[in-house]
């Protein structure tokens, strides 16, 4: 018997949890994604407690949280994922507090870091190639999806500016599309041969048989039915293709966007032309690029200079 209330004692934080999960479910009628992120994030930190000797709810202290959040800066965890943990840690203490199970809610007393802008990703040249050139162009939509992705890549479009794009917005004379962009703005978005010559194939060879007989403005259609591209299907065929060359990382719409813009300034564009390029109204936001290319600069010059450090001779003579 006495083991058995040594246990409760030793598990109270685990017990403490199980209840968390089970209000979370029960009253707040949090979705699985929810719930699996919680029990999973919070009993993290359990277990770190749990190394600390710290195994009851009173225990729990601001050194003990201050040395969580220490540990997981060492673990290299992005500042917007400790934020999030320590959101969760408070809506778990405040559920204890008002359970009568912890007099205050001991995890208000420290503060999360402020998230830092994470640098974008994007891919390299050959990366780039292989994803635009993995389509079939012998099927109607593997020249449909050749297409999207040399425009996506060549223009830097959004994938709802891709989606709302008509037949009538491109402008084969100039080489150029004509996009509405966030608020409702008009731009002009360029392509390149490569670009022009995958929408014109698609436009005579695919489009009129994925229109079904049907009548439609919009350039890009499903196969389904003909009617317009939704942007959750051009995420679906960009993840595809991306499996297909060899692509490793998590490759969505936004991803050839970033990519466009950094290989735009790694072959020397001007800021202020990406800018406009890319439709942002703000400078600031397109200056996010110029921290990735001068980080491939630091890479580049590490590895190819002599006296940068890492390729130094050994030599101390």
């Amino acid at each position: 018997m006495t083991t058995d209330l040594s246990d409760d004692r030793t598990n109270e934080l685990s017990h403490a949890l199980d209840r968390f999960v089970t209000y979370l479910v029960a009253e707040r009628d949090a979705s699985p994604y929810t719930v699996k992120n919680y029990s999973r994030e919070i009993g993290e930190f359990i277990e770190f407690a749990k190394k600390q000797g710290v195994t009851q709810l009173e225990q729990i202290d601001r050194n003990v949280l201050r040395m969580y959040l220490t540990w997981l800066a060492a673990e290299n965890k992005a500042k917007s994922s400790i934020v999030r943990r320590l959101s969760e840690l408070r809506s778990f203490g405040k559920f204890l507090a008002r359970e009568g199970a912890l007099k205050v809610n001991v995890f208000d007393s420290v503060s999360a870091p402020t998230p830092g802008k994470r640098l974008p990703e994007y891919l390299e040249h050959d990366e780039a190639e292989a994803l635009v050139t993995a389509p079939d162009t012998s099927t109607p939509a593997g020249l449909r999806d050749r297409a999207i992705l040399e425009v996506m890549y060549a223009a830097g479009l959004r994938v709802s500016e891709l989606v709302g794009l008509n037949v009538d917005n491109a402008d084969w004379s100039r080489g150029q599309l004509l996009v509405w962009g966030k608020g409702g703005k008009e731009r002009v978005a360029l392509l390149g041969q490569p670009a022009i010559h995958a929408l014109k194939a698609y436009i005579r060879d695919g489009r009129p048989k994925l229109l079904k007989g049907k009548s439609s403005r919009a350039l890009f259609l499903n196969q389904r039915d003909g009617r317009r591209l939704t942007t959750r299907a051009v995420g679906l065929l960009l993840n595809k293709y991306a499996k297909r060359a060899g692509v490793g990382g998590r490759v969505h719409p936004h991803l050839l966007r970033h990519t466009f813009a950094t290989h735009l300034l790694d072959g020397g564009a001007d800021l202020r032309v990406v800018q406009e390029l890319l439709g942002h109204a703000d400078l600031a936001t397109t200056q996010i690029y110029t921290h990735v290319t001068q980080a491939h600069a630091r890479e580049v010059y590490r590895k190819a200079h002599p006296r940068s450090g890492e390729n130094e001779s050994k030599d101390t003579a």
